[in-house]
């Protein structure tokens, strides 16, 4: 079996979800066991956080499956702009 890295799991999510943005923090210290990752894309539009949440789930279960912890945000693109804005203020 592959070993998750960063870059593997940032290309997935980019791939599979034809994202406008992702962004993969190795929480681990390193060791590649656990990731943050933050996902915006135009396929989350009209779905709940729980269907998102499996989908993204489905799309990297044999990645998730060699992760000790993995935890996700996904935003549509809108969201993902209003929430820059915010930061901003």
């Amino acid at each position: 079996m592959a070993t998750v890295t960063k870059e593997s799991l940032e290309r997935t999510l980019q791939e599979k979800f034809e994202a406008k943005h992702v962004e993969v923090v190795d929480t681990s210290g390193g060791c590649g066991n656990s990731f943050e990752v933050v996902i915006v894309s135009s396929m989350f539009e009209g779905k709940s956080i729980l269907q998102r949440h499996r989908l993204v789930n489905e799309a990297c279960k044999l990645e998730i499956a060699q992760l000790h912890a993995f935890s996700q945000k996904n935003y549509t693109p809108s969201q993902w702009t209003n929430l820059q804005q915010k930061d901003k203020a």
